[in-house]
């Protein structure tokens, strides 16, 4: 996958990270082949997710790893050159075209360039309805959670979406944006974005499926609302996957393969202002 130079593109262009919580990187790759990704397929380079390892192996870690810079890693053997890194001695992942910044994490480091910083949270780790639920949201500027964006609602994307929106709105033009949404419609319980699924069948791999094609059809808002001001570099990846009894595993934080590999894949939304 192409690495754009992160030192022109931060400071010029608008940012999006959108981490679609709980993805496995199987279910994502056999819908983008099967055509049934028509919105991220579109801007995904050619049409394909990349294959990565997670950071972490449940949202709170993967999170802060990914907010200090250390994104999934491509699988296959490295290093491999990071967009995002705080400076320290002996990094064999930052290279030419690295923005590194010396902040503790890189949110505060957009800041410090003048972003503002936005947080549209999802799963429980974002809600802030206590100590732990504020951390992740606390370094950004600006944060939101409310019961429509939890794992429990069947419409949490498009109410996040329509948050998103909202936000960039009331922007001011001249005003460069980071925004991070963090989707939990993937996350258990999902057996409800599968038409004929119950709550006593519960969740699989068939209704996590059912749960990216319900995250596709309305993804489209999401980055329309980004390019609408300037160009935008977004990410879209999960954070870790998770198992549905494969090898007798089911959830996450473990170690299976299903957990540790991951979707990724990185593209500039061209401006249509």
């Amino acid at each position: 996958m192409h690495r754009p130079d992160m030192n022109e593109v931060v400071g010029r262009d608008d940012l999006l990270l959108l981490t679609l919580d709980t993805l496995r990187y199987d279910v994502a790759a056999e819908l983008a082949a099967a055509g049934e990704l028509p919105n991220l397929s579109a801007c995904l380079p050619d049409g394909e997710w990349e294959k990565r390892h997670a950071p972490g192996n449940f949202t709170y870690a993967a999170h802060q790893a990914i907010f200090a810079g250390f994104l999934p890693t491509p699988a296959t053997p490295g290093p491999h050159p990071r967009l995002f890194a705080a400076r320290f001695a002996g990094s064999e992942t930052t290279a030419d075209g690295t923005f590194v910044f010396d902040s503790p994490d890189l949110v505060g480091a957009l800041a410090d360039r003048g972003y503002h910083t936005v947080c549209i949270g999802g799963v429980g780790f974002f809600n802030k309805q206590g100590a732990l639920g504020n951390v992740l949201p606390g370094l950004f500027a600006e944060s939101h959670w409310e019961p429509d964006f939890s794992v429990a609602s069947p419409h949490s994307f498009e109410a996040q979406v329509s948050r998103a929106e909202k936000v960039v709105a009331e922007l001011p033009v001249e005003q460069r944006l980071f925004l991070f949404l963090n989707a939990s419609a993937l996350h258990q319980p999902n057996w409800f974005h599968l038409p004929g699924a119950t709550r006593e069948t519960g969740d699989n791999r068939e209704t996590h499926a059912a749960a990216l094609r319900y995250i596709d059809r309305h993804v489209g808002r999401l980055f329309d609302a980004m390019r609408s001001r300037r160009r935008c570099f977004a990410i879209v990846c999960s954070d870790h996957g998770t198992a549905y009894g494969d090898d007798g595993y089911t959830g996450h934080r473990l170690g299976h393969e299903s957990v540790w590999t991951v979707p990724y894949g990185h593209f500039f939304l061209e401006s249509s202002a």
